[in-house]
């Protein structure tokens, strides 16, 4: 399979036409390989518009939602990332390529391994690979200049809002499984935050999302 016309098409017929024009972020998507990220079984398909399945009930997001993702939070060279959600690894290596340095936290083990053996065979440095349960913040150096939630949740957590520095950003996808917004929260001075919603889609829940309470009256 010719992977780079793939790449190309994947940029310019999925990507492009859905107004993701921040020439930063296609090269960046030219540019990381994310056929390395996926399993064997799916490789012909790392560069379509097919969610890819990683098991353990877990997928990666489509490329035209990473595009997105990536044109809306602006990664600077000074980011210190805290990534919820690891996957394959891919969405990590995307941000550590523009980022300082970037912390993935990741629930199940088997996606832990996977991530990290992906990163490491690709020769990314500067991500950190952890297990474990971060939907209400990671505390291992908080705060943060950007966080990133890589699945759906009902509401964001105040205590992962707290890890925010200020004028850092949080993306997240908020709402209910049928329809969630993409929503980017900027902490604009201490304790006040500007909240942008971005656009409507719809992806996996984060295992472990917080629950609003249910009232019985």
């Amino acid at each position: 399979m010719n992977f780079e016309k793939a790449r190309f098409n994947m940029v310019e017929q999925q990507i492009r036409p859905w107004e993701v024009l921040d020439f930063d972020v296609l090269d960046l998507l030219m540019s990381v390989r994310r056929e390395e990220f996926v399993p064997e079984a799916y490789k012909s398909l790392a560069l379509s518009e097919a969610e890819i399945p990683l098991g353990h009930g877990a997928s990666m997001l489509i490329p035209v939602i990473e595009g997105k993702i990536l044109q809306a939070i602006q990664v600077k060279r000074s980011d210190k990332v805290l990534e919820v959600g690891a996957g394959s690894g891919y969405f990590a290596a995307l941000l550590a390529a523009r980022a300082d340095w970037v912390r993935t936290v990741e629930i199940d083990p088997a996606l832990v391994t996977m991530a990290h053996e992906n990163l490491k065979r690709y020769g990314v440095e500067n991500v950190i690979v952890e297990e474990g349960d971060a939907i209400r913040g990671w505390p291992s150096n908080a705060p943060y200049d950007l966080i990133v939630v890589s699945g759906g949740v009902p509401f964001i957590p105040e205590t992962l809002l707290q890890q925010i520095k200020v004028g850092g950003r949080l993306f997240a996808f908020v709402g209910e499984p049928q329809l969630m917004t993409a929503t980017l929260v900027t902490q604009v001075s201490e304790g006040n935050f500007r909240t942008e919603s971005l656009f409507e889609n719809a992806v996996p829940m984060m295992r472990n999302a917080p629950q609003k309470s249910q009232f019985k009256f």
